[in-house]
């Protein structure tokens, strides 16, 4: 008997299990798949931050439950980087909590603030979790479109228009996933002052605040007074310190928000191992030359991919941030749309990407490519890709012919 779930319902089916199957049926029948597609960090943890997870381990101690708050320690730890990386002041016992990663926090967070029905603000495209976090606590979203080519101001204030009920929160991420669209304290400034006068409350996702690839830092929205009443930050140790696995990340900001993500958080989990949480704290306090030699690879891993597939045929645009390039269809393939460009690129050049539909409507000309391939294998990529653009209708020829089947 199939039963019809209400939640589940809303949400729609995950639209990169397909890429996902052929990926695996190719590396099954032996191809040797080049892989952007998921945003995975490929280099291993930082040696010392992976000592300091042995050395706690082997305290019996560590081993019983947790504090779901996060130990006091790693909060201490999150408030000195936010002292010396953005010259905030947080309280570590009423402004910030430890997350099981940035994911798990935004979306306990909606749980907590969320009454049914209640109107969400969110970018399009965007991260999934930042709707669906709210679609799962029952909320309504409100897609406002961004990118390169949008007024984002003129954006917000169409979607808010005739919105009845009056949103409740807007959702931020910048540098942003899948865009790498970045944004100065200015652009901070103007949207604290826009909650305020709409009676907005911001939540604001800087999970790539350290990869960044020009002179000047992301901001945080903290910095801008007034915004710590009405904002949270969520960051994570994911990609600032090759971490994705461990799941450990912080929501930074505004007291009545922490609150109750503190509150709810109690009911549902006695917060991460003990050891990963005093891992990330040595990873805070300790020496950042691990930070730039991440950056320094991404950067470099970037400059090889903008250079080669342009030099192949495709003008990807370079992002200043984030381990992400958001690159347009080419023309010849852009009827498509992104998830059959992203099955055609995997079964014809063997290189995977996230098409752009998997972030939202708004995403749909475009791809996501992660920068989580070595040089080589880029270099590899880019020898295919010429080879795919150089033969013409052929591989589209075939791609439709194969889908008609």
């Amino acid at each position: 008997m199939q039963v019809d779930f209400h939640l589940i319902k809303r949400l729609p089916p995950y639209v990169f299990a397909e890429v996902n199957r052929l990926k695996a049926e190719a590396r099954a029948a032996g191809k040797d798949i080049i892989d952007f597609g998921m945003g995975n960090p490929d280099q291993p943890t930082p040696q010392h931050i992976v000592d300091k997870l042995v050395e706690a381990s082997a305290n019996p101690k560590t081993h019983r439950y947790s504090a779901s708050k996060g130990i006091p320690g790693l909060r201490r730890a999150v408030s000195a980087y936010y002292e010396r990386r953005f010259n905030v002041s947080i309280d570590p016992e009423t402004e910030t909590i430890v997350t099981l990663g940035s994911k798990e926090g935004l979306a306990h967070l909606a749980m907590a603030i969320t009454t049914p029905g209640d109107v969400i603000l969110s970018p399009n495209p965007s991260y999934p979790i930042h709707p669906y976090g709210f679609i799962i606590a029952g909320a309504v979203i409100r897609h406002f479109p961004v990118g390169p080519d949008t007024d984002f101001f003129r954006s917000l204030e169409s979607s808010m228009k005739h919105c009845i009920p009056a949103p409740e929160i807007l959702i931020l991420n910048f540098p942003s996933n899948p865009t790498a669209m970045v944004v100065d304290l200015d652009f901070y400034r103007e949207v604290v002052d826009f909650a305020r006068r709409r009676g907005l409350y911001i939540l604001s996702d800087l999970a790539y605040s350290e990869i960044y690839f020009n002179d000047t830092p992301p901001p945080s929205i903290l910095q801008v007074p007034g915004a710590r009443e009405r904002s949270v930050e969520f960051t994570s140790m994911s990609k600032t310190y090759n971490m994705p696995g461990w799941r450990i990340g912080f929501a930074t900001g505004s007291k009545d928000l922490i609150g109750a993500l503190t509150r709810i958080k109690s009911y549902l989990d006695y917060g991460a191992f003990t050891p990963v949480q005093v891992a990330a704290a040595a990873a805070l306090n300790g020496p950042q030359d691990c930070v730039d030699d991440i950056r320094g690879l991404y950067r470099s891993r970037r400059d090889v991919l903008i250079k080669g597939f342009r030099d192949a045929g495709w003008d990807v645009p370079s992002p200043d941030a984030t381990m992400f390039a958001w690159a347009p269809i080419p023309e010849p393939y852009r009827h498509l749309g992104s998830l059959e460009f992203s099955k055609l690129l995997l079964r014809e050049a063997e290189i995977a990407v996230s098409p752009g539909i998997g972030f939202g409507e708004y995403g749909d000309g475009h791809v996501r490519i992660a920068l989580v391939e070595n040089e080589h294998r880029i270099r590899q990529a880019t020898r295919s890709l010429r080879r795919f653009f150089q033969a013409g209708d052929a591989p589209l020829e075939r791609h439709l012919r194969q889908a008609a089947e």
